[in-house]
């Protein structure tokens, strides 16, 4: 029995910004074109407290590792790693949009498939 995925929730506005990088076919399970097609759209007001959207401050734990990252999710051309600003387009970004606190993410990354908790999410007003 496979898993129910938990639902992708994001802003008009991120929605918008973010269409614009899917180059994947949205059946292609991990893909962000994945993430936006199976998306639940909300005004802006209307997103739930704690989601990950762009500009967001994230922590998360790797459930393997127990180790603790901290990160902004950022359209890439503001990625900058040395100020913890990693790309939308990153697995991880990916992995994280529209994902809320207290939630468990499976991923691909580099190292392999991961789970990550979100353990905190600090939206910052654009």
């Amino acid at each position: 029995m496979k898993k129910e995925k938990n639902p992708v929730i994001l802003t008009e506005e991120d929605f918008g910004l973010l269409q614009r990088f899917t180059h994947h076919a949205p059946n292609e399970e991990m893909s962000l074109a994945y993430e936006l097609a199976r998306a639940i759209i909300v005004k802006d007001d209307a997103l739930p407290p704690h989601t990950v959207r762009l500009n967001a401050e994230v922590t998360v734990m790797d459930q393997e590792t127990k180790k603790l990252m901290q990160f902004f999710i950022v359209l890439p051309h503001h990625a900058n790693i040395q100020q913890r600003k990693i790309s939308i387009l990153t697995p991880m970004g990916t992995a994280l949009i529209g994902f809320r606190k207290g939630e468990e993410v499976e991923w691909k990354v580099p190292a392999g498939l991961r789970k990550f908790k979100i353990l905190d999410v600090v939206n910052i007003a654009a």
